[in-house]
């Protein structure tokens, strides 16, 4: 088994707000492995940006609980020093909106070069072959014009290949990608998630993909770890995932993807609305929307417990049937 790279230990990131305290990331428990990409899935509002955020260390309020390795040693307790010179070079990030990560002052070149010469024991001639090379490397022609470009000249596919470059410049041993592909037609996604795989081939660079979109996380994940209201409530290998899910809001999610070739009257949804976030009670959160909800299930937090396979599910469901451990 590959070696671990990061790993969350009971993260708790919480905000407090004047109508009481939002736990977006409660007790989050899980583990990124070298050269393996995990795929992280939920609805919006789930707590799958915040994670990542919080491994960034992005967020103005620190976590309240809870570690994060990275390579031993915890994040959460390294200086503003130590983690500038971890943060953009041994871990990098994809953000969600290009237009709004880019300087709309500033070069192409400009904006790659920048991370080259912090991090990279290199002159400015240096940095722009660098950076010219990686322009390439992203699959865009003219790399010595787009270097001279500004933002607001390039399609929306182009500045998210360079979003991807930026990361890329430093040669990350980890690469989180924010839905990189939201926003862009159904071409430019499939082009930018064959260059991540790519990439990842190339680089034995490990991912850690953020993404609403099952078919996205059936093309790209090894590992997939499912949040619901800031809590991991399943996690798997992909293939044991799509074949044998078992929390009910994970089949919810699975069901509701629209199959080719298959009639369907209407498309399936989960009943509900996902719950006010604002002091949640200790209890299972999905149980409101829950088709198979017992009393316990309003009562308790079901803990995440692990089967002889490896797949990890908190549902009481199956701590009552005694198959989880």
């Amino acid at each position: 088994m590959a070696k671990e790279l990061v790993e969350f230990r009971n993260l708790k990131t919480h905000f407090q707000t004047s109508a009481g305290t939002v736990k977006a990331v409660d007790d989050v428990s899980f583990k990124i492995r070298e050269g393996e990409t995990l795929c992280v899935v939920g609805e919006s509002g789930c707590g799958k940006s915040v994670t990542a955020m919080s491994l960034m260390r992005l967020i103005d309020t620190p976590p309240v609980g809870g570690e994060i390795f990275y390579d031993g040693k915890d994040l959460l307790k390294m200086s503003k020093r130590e983690m500038s010179l971890i943060r953009g070079n041994d871990i990098a990030m994809i953000f969600q909106e290009p237009m709004t990560s880019l300087n709309p002052v500033l070069t192409i070149g400009e904006q790659i070069v920048e991370p080259i010469l912090l991090h990279q024991l290199v002159n400015r001639k240096e940095a722009k072959k660098r950076a010219i090379d990686l322009i390439n490397l992203v699959g865009i022609p003219r790399a010595e014009k787009i270097f001279d470009s500004y933002p607001h000249e390039l399609s929306g596919g182009m500045r998210q290949r360079i979003m991807i470059a930026i990361a890329l410049s430093c040669n990350p041993k980890l690469l989180i990608a924010d839905e990189p592909t939201t926003a862009l037609d159904v071409t430019i996604q499939a082009q930018i998630l064959d260059l991540m795989r790519d990439i990842k081939g190339k680089l034995n660079t490990s991912i850690m993909l953020i993404t609403h979109d099952l078919g996205v996380v059936a093309e790209m994940a090894d590992y997939v770890v499912v949040m619901y209201a800031g809590k991991v409530i399943e996690e798997a290998p992909v293939i044991e995932l799509f074949k044998h899910p078992k929390h009910p809001y994970t089949k919810g999610l699975l069901k509701a993807k629209p199959i080719i070739n298959q009639t369907q009257e209407r498309l399936y949804s989960i009943p509900g609305q996902v719950p006010n976030p604002v002091d949640l009670g200790d209890n299972c959160h999905f149980h409101d929307r829950c088709e198979s909800c017992m009393q316990i299930c309003t009562e308790k937090t079901p803990p995440l417990g692990t089967d002889p396979n490896g797949h990890k599910v908190a549902c009481w469901l199956y701590e009552e049937e005694g198959k989880a451990q």
